[in-house]
């Protein structure tokens, strides 16, 4: 064996999303720091999510991670016909993912929906470090039993969970505590920061906001999670208070050929539809910082499901302040330097003019946190659980220089 652990993390698929984004950051620094060789399979080689067609080939992740050198194959489901419904892998498809786990000492699975794959009796007996990104192992069909029947195969050598939410969760639906460990989200900071005013000023005009806007940025996909109609609902509020305000809602499905968002806007907005001047659809983004930087609030307005949302954290690192609903680690995030707020439409419209009022009163403790979110420790952090995993399979771990 290498002396240099060869890592292979296998995706459901490549779509727009926090867990995918940060995982991308986790592989790419530690493929380039070269203590590890890494490599990605993907069950789908495209997949129709949040109303659209998401190719791998065109995903932001995707292009990250061959820009750093990793390798990224398919098993090249296709879209449409049998092979999107099917629940059981082909023979062609077996034998593809085996040749690739072969070549690998540890397994990471992004969250636990690929563990069907990992289940199969001749797929190769490598420890598996399962990646958890959510905080509600029972809502997502068989992926939890897949896990389970993962866990007491013997396979599973650690579960790291993105927010202590998430260790909490899967603890209760039975997954063993000593298997769970927390490892914080983090974010490239050198990428996420703020900018210079004249900067500011030219990314709004830029997206078409006044250079005096009250901007409220929504980045999220449209999905049941995310509860839209409640952004929605609040930004209807916060468009009539504030007349300098804009709202930004970023991510697959935020555009107008999304016929159940337009069926949402037209219901909420019918009796004022000027509003929806200040209402602004960007869809899917590849240069969020810039969106960030040029916002006074990143909102979040889930009720169920998140972790540690990514967005959250991203937008404070580039001086939005964050206001959110009450979910997962939400409130640790924010703590000290943004909003919790009920999820309730007037309560979230005033927390957003309170933290643009409050926005100058936030920025030294925005700028305080950022250490405590950098991604640097925390591809540090899941190095170490490689390592281990690595170790205790009786291979040998590199000195680290």
């Amino acid at each position: 064996m290498t002396s240099q652990p060869r890592v292979m993390s296998i995706y459901e698929g490549f779509f727009s999303g926090g867990a995918r984004a940060l995982h991308t950051t986790v592989v790419a620094g530690l493929h380039t720091g070269g203590s590890h060789h890494h490599a990605v399979l993907s069950i789908y080689g495209a997949m129709r999510r949040e109303t659209i067609l998401q190719r791998m080939e065109d995903d932001a992740s995707y292009r990250s991670l061959r820009a750093a050198g990793v390798e990224v194959r398919s098993l090249g489901r296709r879209i449409g016909g049998d092979t999107a419904a099917r629940k059981t892998f082909s023979p062609a498809e077996v034998a593809t993912a085996v040749a690739h786990a072969e070549r690998a000492d540890i397994i990471l699975s992004l969250k636990e929906q690929p563990l069907r794959l990992v289940n199969l009796p001749g797929f190769p007996r490598k420890p598996v470090i399962v990646c958890l990104h959510r905080s509600d192992p029972e809502n997502q069909g068989r992926a939890l039993a897949d896990f389970k029947a993962a866990v007491a195969d013997g396979r599973v050598a650690a579960a790291i969970c993105c927010a202590e939410s998430t260790r909490s969760a899967y603890e209760a639906a039975g997954i063993p505590s000593g298997l769970l460990e927390v490892i914080p989200n983090g974010v490239d900071l050198s990428r996420f920061q703020p900018v210079p005013a004249r900067r500011r000023a030219a990314l709004r005009r830029s997206l078409g906001v006044p250079v005096k806007a009250e901007v409220v940025t929504l980045a999220a996909r449209y999905d049941p999670m995310k509860n839209i109609p409640l952004f929605l609902a609040a930004a209807r509020r916060y468009l009539q208070r504030e007349p300098n305000g804009h709202v930004l809602l970023c991510g697959a499905g935020m555009t107008t050929a999304n016929a159940e968002l337009c069926g949402l806007l037209n219901d909420l907005f019918d009796d004022e539809p000027r509003y929806l001047n200040r209402l602004h659809l960007l869809g899917i983004r590849r240069d969020m910082e810039a969106v960030y930087a040029a916002t006074d609030v990143v909102a979040l307005t889930s009720v169920s499901s998140e972790a540690a949302p990514l967005c959250l954290i991203e937008g404070a690192m580039c001086g939005a302040v964050p206001v959110s609903t009450d979910v997962g680690d939400t409130a640790a995030i924010v703590a000290g330097h943004g909003l919790i707020t009920p999820p309730d439409p007037e309560a979230i419209s005033a927390a957003w003019s309170e933290a643009v009022d409050r926005r100058a009163e936030f920025a030294p403790r925005l700028l305080g946190s950022r250490e405590r979110f950098s991604h640097t420790r925390m591809i540090a952090s899941y190095a170490t659980v490689i390592d281990r995993a690595y170790r205790e399979a009786g291979l040998r771990v590199p000195q680290r220089l």
